[in-house]
């Protein structure tokens, strides 16, 4: 069977696209090299992701730029549109008539092209025979995305890239410096006793809102979530820990201010307020995999991890929501309150401990 350039290519090499972008277009390109006359394409495809339903990438052939346009799941940031966003952006964009394929299976893919003017029917079987040649690649990129959307929703996209690249061992490991972040909420048995359960989840995403949307504003990832508690961290790069400290401040006093507007919400419809505490530390820790030999789970552990963990519990005790290890303190010439050194459950050494300053 004699192929045409545009089929070889979509049998041979497109499944080794690096994304779903270089796909789109390098599939336009081979069809205008074969002489279909193209302004641009667009590729839909849904994806499994907590806020977006939908990404699509949108193709001109004048400068063979790709960009990409979202839509957002119901409960995202915004409402998912009303029509499709490429169908739209082929339509503004040119004269010419529209040409669409779903690839694969009813709720697959989705390829639209246009021309500077309509498609004869030669170019339209070009461009259905494209469609079709090319649900194997798309199968291949969307079961990639699925993977990687799949752990970044689960494991961050730091963890997740380090649980792609290596192999599936409880052995493996490496020892990474960082800020971390341990924060709990408190009196959750009560809330969990004395609420409803619908109200006690939406106070947990509540809160789990504020902690983690804050560690992600700068740069911090999100590892755990234990219960009704959070360990994230900012891993250090470079020389100085300065950076991954300062951010780690940063993101715990603007959780401080989030959880603050919430509280004044809860007390507005007559709810109890939410009481919680974040510790601060800066040391190393084992990041990897650990657990049984057939069921793993991708963590940090350490006596770094021990310590924060430990120092959260001081919030109570102290009257503070954030307590910042002397460690990391050291490591910021952020104005900080110290309150003294203080003896820690099952730390050897006392921990000098600051605070934020009251605003």
């Amino acid at each position: 069977m004699q192929l045409s350039p545009t089929l070889a290519w979509l049998v041979d090499v497109a499944s080794d696209s690096a994304g779903a972008d270089r796909l789109l277009a390098e599939l336009g390109a081979h069809l205008v090299a074969d002489g279909v006359p193209l302004a641009a394409g667009a590729l839909t495809l849904e994806v499994p992701h907590p806020l977006i339903a939908k990404r699509t990438w949108l193709w001109r052939v004048d400068s063979g730029q790709v960009i990409e346009a979202l839509g957002f799941a119901p409960g995202g940031l915004a409402p998912d549109p009303p029509n499709d966003a490429g169908r739209r952006w082929l339509r503004d964009i040119a004269r010419g008539e529209l040409h669409e394929d779903i690839v694969g299976r009813q709720d697959g893919p989705l390829l639209g092209w246009i021309g500077p003017r309509p498609f004869t029917p030669d170019e339209i079987g070009q461009l259905r025979q494209a469609a079709r040649f090319a649900a194997t690649p798309l199968a291949v990129l969307a079961a990639r995305a699925t993977l990687r959307a799949t752990l970044d929703a689960y494991l961050g996209r730091r963890s997740a890239e380090r649980v792609l690249a290596a192999p599936l061992r409880r052995d493996l490991g490496e020892t990474i410096q960082a800020a971390l972040l341990y924060a709990d909420l408190r009196n959750f048995t009560t809330l969990s006793e004395t609420s409803p359960p619908g109200e006690v989840i939406a106070a947990l995403d509540a809160w789990f809102d504020r902690i983690a949307g804050a560690v992600h504003a700068f740069g911090g990832e999100v590892l755990k979530f234990i219960g009704d508690g959070v360990l994230a961290i900012f891993p250090v790069v470079g020389a100085s820990p300065r950076p991954a400290c300062e951010a780690a401040l940063r993101a715990a006093g603007a959780a401080e201010a989030g959880m603050a507007y919430l509280n004044a919400e809860r007390g507005a419809k007559d709810l109890p307020p939410l009481a919680f505490g974040v510790a601060l530390h800066l040391g190393e820790m084992l990041w990897g995999n650990i657990g049984a030999a057939n069921r793993l789970d991708f963590t940090a552990i350490g006596p770094a991890v021990n310590l924060a963990s430990r120092l959260e519990g001081l919030c109570k005790p102290l009257g503070r929501a954030v307590l910042v290890s002397g460690a990391l303190a050291a490591e910021t010439d952020m104005k900080l309150v110290a309150l003294g050194s203080h003896s820690l459950r099952g730390i050897a050494a006392p921990c000098q401990v600051f605070t934020l300053p009251k605003t």
